[in-house]
């Protein structure tokens, strides 16, 4: 009856969606799906690569545990997470979710104790109106009937936007800028972001995590873009 009296139309090109998402066949067929994603960091791979790790994860392996994406950060998934980042765009923000928990229940595996989408801090979260993780947290949490947990991850200190940063600087924007509040002793915590680029933001939010005491950390995000070395 929903479907009928608000029928879904497409965020990409405005036609009818299919599916029950906000995304017609052929626009669906047109993301750029992760295909062949490194099972550790879910990183992008060649199809043709002779071993399912990616060479960075077999030098230098992350400190999380998994990593799952179903799509890549390139065109039009960008615009897509740009105009809900930025932009306020919620209804894009929830396709993307319903996204990423058909690929998490597609996949299989172990599932997590909870969820916990990246903090925000206090002022930047006032300056945008919205955490981006916590709406693309609210259907994979739905979908695999897992809980979000907010009260367990802050972020206390301010820090400049990654995007404009390099790798070596990225690690020192994120210096001591988490904390763990409440116990995960020997829990598994998946991190939710929109995307992971470099992996530093996810890298340092695991470190506080397991030296809290998690058993086990899994990242999922909306997009992964290609690893740089």
């Amino acid at each position: 009856m929903l479907g009928f009296l608000y029928p879904s139309h497409c965020v990409l090109c405005g036609h009818k969606g299919a599916r029950g998402l906000d995304l017609c066949a052929p626009c669906f067929d047109e993301l750029s799906w992760n295909r062949h994603p490194c099972p550790r960091c879910a990183a992008p791979l060649p199809p043709d690569i002779d071993t399912p790790v990616c060479g960075i994860c077999i030098k230098s392996p992350p400190a999380w545990d998994e990593a799952k994406s179903p799509l890549t950060y390139a065109y039009p998934l960008d615009k897509l997470i740009q105009r809900f980042k930025f932009d306020g765009d919620l209804p894009t923000g929830r396709l993307l979710g319903e996204l990423l928990a058909e690929y998490l229940v597609a996949g299989g595996g172990d599932r997590p104790d909870f969820i916990v989408p990246v903090p925000l801090h206090p002022s930047r979260l006032k300056e945008r109106g919205f955490n981006q993780t916590v709406e693309l947290a609210r259907p994979v949490s739905k979908r695999l009937k897992i809980p979000v947990r907010l009260d367990v991850c802050e972020r206390v200190r301010a820090t400049e936007i990654q995007s404009k940063l390099d790798a070596a600087e990225r690690k020192k924007n994120l210096r001591d800028a988490f904390a763990v509040k409440k116990s995960v002793d020997g829990k598994h915590v998946a991190f939710l972001d929109d995307v992971v680029t470099t992996g530093t933001t996810v890298e340092v939010l695991t470190t506080t995590l397991k030296d809290s005491g998690a058993r086990r950390v899994s990242v999922w995000c909306a997009a992964r873009a290609a690893a740089v070395s």
